[in-house]
């Protein structure tokens, strides 16, 4: 008989597997894109450093002097009381976002946008940073952490810096209970084990019967009558056609 996996119970989408985001402080991004930053800059305020639990590097609140306020990542030395400056005009300082056409030669940058005004989605996670590489009137070229070699719009923005929480990795988990917290933040598959561990009603390759355990041991569905023999597949199963 068939068997559904668990790979495929988290595909649906159901709520036993949803990520619990209603815990989150909401969605992290550069500000909304507006006329004075396009022409200029507009100074922010750091007003707190806070946690949430749906993102591994520290998170920032930043009210800014047109009244406008977001939720930004924070980078490496950010102090409650900072200022912080965003618009074409800002000054080239940690923390300050600007757009890449702005931003000299190798400096180092995250949070990039992957097209203008969509609020950043690379380099986001603690300790990483990239690096302008080269720039023309029609493309940024932008080394990820990854090494990789990347072109971006030179309108879009980015934060200058290196991301707040670099050695998060280095600290020793000891237990694998405070692993399964750690997953159960962001509600992560965990513990991950082979198909040939589980139990045969869990997993085609499950079970103690055969000692191949990496082929059905079923019949072919177009066996020849002779070769119907052993555990014989199923004549029908779901819904039958018309």
């Amino acid at each position: 008989m068939g068997k559904n996996l668990i790979q495929q119970r988290r595909g649906k989408g159901t709520i036993r597997f949803r990520a619990p985001s209603f815990r989150y402080i909401g969605e992290v991004k550069h500000r909304d894109y507006t006329a004075p930053e396009r022409s200029g800059k507009v100074i922010g305020t750091v007003v707190s450093i806070e946690h949430s639990s749906g993102h591994y590097a520290p998170i920032i609140r930043v009210r800014y002097d047109d009244s406008q306020e977001s939720i930004q990542i924070a980078p490496e030395g950010i102090r409650v009381g900072d200022a912080v400056e965003a618009g074409s005009e800002a000054g080239i300082a940690s923390g300050n976002t600007l757009p890449l056409s702005k931003i000299p030669e190798g400096t180092l940058i995250y949070n990039i946008e992957s097209l203008p005004g969509d609020g950043g989605k690379f380099v986001r996670t603690s300790g990483l940073a990239a690096r302008v590489i080269a720039k023309s009137e029609k493309e940024v070229s932008i080394q990820l952490p990854s090494k990789k070699l990347r072109n971006f719009n030179p309108g879009c923005r980015a934060t200058i810096g290196l991301v707040a929480g670099a050695g998060r990795t280095e600290k020793p988990l000891l237990k694998a209970g405070t692993n399964l917290f750690k997953k159960m933040a962001r509600n992560k598959f965990w513990p991950q084990v082979k198909g040939q561990s589980m139990n045969a009603v869990a997993h085609p390759h499950g079970g103690s019967r055969s000692s191949k355990k990496n082929k059905p041991t079923i019949a072919k569905k177009y066996a020849s009558a002779g070769g119907k023999v052993g555990h014989l597949r199923p004549r029908r199963t779901g819904r039958r056609k018309l």
